[in-house]
């Protein structure tokens, strides 16, 4: 059994979104000081570890995942020394940094491109992926992440780059040893900083197929962007900044591995500890797409989930460790995607999903608002929107008359990213207290009844909900190290497993939904301890059912 103690398996994280979280000097943008004053906050809900959305120099394209220079700070965060400042005050507090490490691509105003498309014989060239075109057309039917084909053609030079993202995030090179050492010597440059690990953006596509095959085309007619996902190189360029970088410090490492596989994620996150410490997968973000189209209001089948998730508890047990999520800044809010936003359930759905998933094996990460309940927002036009995969998807589809004006609406206010980007929640005052100018993207409205202010100290709330599943994780070694066992495979309303530790066993019960569903607590669990429930009384499973939304934990040694 995968015993092995590490303080990345027994911490939570905690993802902020520097842009929503908190503005200090009123120009409507989140940034680092406002971080800094936040911090007590995050002591007091319990996390260990805070992972930071890019705020390096960008001009900002896809909300700053398009980096000109890896060695300086965003102006609309700050400076090098308020970042210097908030790094200094987690510390002081026990919070580890983790930096989001973007370079699969990098912006097209990153110094380095901008040599490279001068002249085929720059020296810079061969930092990027260039192609000549195929019979006039593209060097392969490779789709963009934000719609349309993955290649643009550049008129200087009169061939392609590659960008499997926006024309304005070209892919480096990772077949040049030179562009490996960049990146290391960079790595290197933040770990010296005194941060505490890297969470790897779409890292399993840094290695492309050399003979660039077209794959299977979508909707759209392009193949997916996923296609180079976990090509020919990919783990012996991880290996290489292993023994390069990450050997030198004891840090903590998580992938960002869309496309993966549960055998590749054997490999990248292995306890061999050649690789990452765990990886993101995204099959369970998957269950409510159809065929792959996220652009639907589809309802998931639990049973789906619970297959997905099981097979990832158990496929990796003994061999790599899970990271466990519902939410990020990539995806829509989860009480309102797999709990209801209704405000009779709002509350008691957000505790049942938070259980769900922390009581599993693997490292919990939380998204900002995520532990008051926030839910998605309802905009009633595109303009409202700042997303580029949702504003490209919906004039996308809409032109190609796969949907209409209405239903795309439809689909963005279940779908988008922007869900997950408006402004945290702070109080019931202007803006939430979020900013006292204009906000970059628009405040959720229900701001006056879901904020900090009013949940922190009363003792039913989400808030102190998640402080006491993070302090049941620090108080039992269960909860982080026991085995998961999946029962009631068949359930359609109730997700159940047990954890086993030696001696000692949990029994966890979820009902994913607003009417009641029949469940009799096992007979090895009648005279359990009861850890965590979400409704007040103490009639957790009595009567052979369980309430809307019901959760509990049971404990016996």
């Amino acid at each position: 059994m995968n015993l092995e103690k590490r303080w990345w398996k027994e911490s939570v994280v905690y993802q902020i979104y520097p842009r929503s979280f908190k503005d200090s000097n009123g120009d409507g943008i989140g940034d680092l000081k406002g971080i800094t004053e936040k911090l007590d906050y995050l002591k007091e809900l319990g996390i260990d570890v805070i992972w930071l959305s890019p705020v390096y120099q960008s001009p900002n394209d896809d909300n700053g995942y398009d980096i000109s220079d890896y060695r300086s700070i965003m102006a609309d965060f700050g400076t090098m020394q308020d970042f210097d400042e908030m790094l200094a005050a987690a510390h002081e507090r026990g919070i580890k940094i983790l930096m989001d490490l973007v370079v699969n691509h990098t912006s097209d105003e990153h110094p380095w491109f901008v040599e490279s498309r001068k002249s085929k014989d720059n020296p810079y060239r061969d930092y990027y992926i260039w192609r000549d075109g195929k019979d006039g057309h593209e060097p392969n039917n490779w789709g963009s992440c934000f719609s349309g084909s993955a290649w643009k053609y550049d008129e200087q030079t009169q061939m392609y780059f590659l960008h499997l993202f926006s024309k304005k995030q070209p892919d480096l090179n990772w077949d040049n040893p030179i562009v490996r050492d960049e990146v290391f010597d960079m790595m290197n440059w933040w770990l010296d900083k005194g941060i505490d690990g890297f969470r790897m953006d779409v890292i399993s596509l840094i290695s492309k197929n050399p003979d660039f095959p077209d794959g299977i085309p979508g909707i759209n007619g392009y193949a997916s962007f996923n296609e180079p996902a976990n090509g020919p190189h990919v783990h012996e360029y991880i290996q290489e900044m292993r023994e390069k970088v990450l050997n030198r410090t004891d840090n903590m490492t998580v992938g960002e591995c869309s496309g993966v596989t549960l055998e590749e994620a054997k490999k990248y996150a292995s306890s061999d500890g050649k690789e990452l410490n765990m990886v993101f997968q995204f099959e369970h973000m998957d269950v409510d797409a159809d065929e792959g189209n996220k652009w639907t209001d589809k309802k998931m089948d639990l049973r789906d989930l619970k297959e997905v998730m099981t097979r990832w508890e158990k496929g990796l047990e003994d061999i790599a460790w899970n990271s466990l999520f519902w939410n990020n800044h990539d995806q829509p809010r989860v009480v309102s995607r797999f709990g209801s936003d209704q405000k009779e359930y709002r509350e008691i759905s957000a505790k049942m999903l938070a259980t769900c998933l922390h009581m599993m094996q693997g490292t919990p990460y939380i998204y900002q608002g995520e532990e008051l309940g926030m839910t998605n927002i309802h905009f009633d036009t595109i303009d409202d929107y700042r997303d580029l995969d949702s504003i490209n998807a919906y004039h996308e589809l809409i032109e190609q008359g796969v949907y209409t004006k209405e239903e795309m609406l439809k689909f963005l206010s279940m779908k988008s990213r922007d869900n997950a980007r408006t402004p945290f929640q702070w109080d019931d005052s202007k803006n939430a207290g979020f900013s006292d100018g204009t906000p970059w993207i628009k405040v959720n409205p229900n701001y006056a009844e879901i904020n900090a202010k009013e949940q922190v100290g009363r003792s039913d709330s989400v808030f102190s909900y998640y402080q006491k599943l993070i302090r049941l994780r620090k108080e039992h070694d269960i909860v982080v190290y026991g085995t998961y066992d999946l029962l009631l495979p068949d359930s359609k309303e109730i997700y159940a497993y047990t954890r086993t530790l030696g001696e000692e066993k949990l029994l966890v019960v979820c009902n994913f939904y607003e009417k009641e569903a029949a469940f009799s607590v096992p007979e090895e669990f009648k005279d359990a301890e009861c850890l965590i429930k979400n409704y007040v009384d103490d009639n957790w499973g009595s009567e052979g059912k369980l309430r809307p939304y019901e959760t509990f934990v049971l404990k016996i040694s």
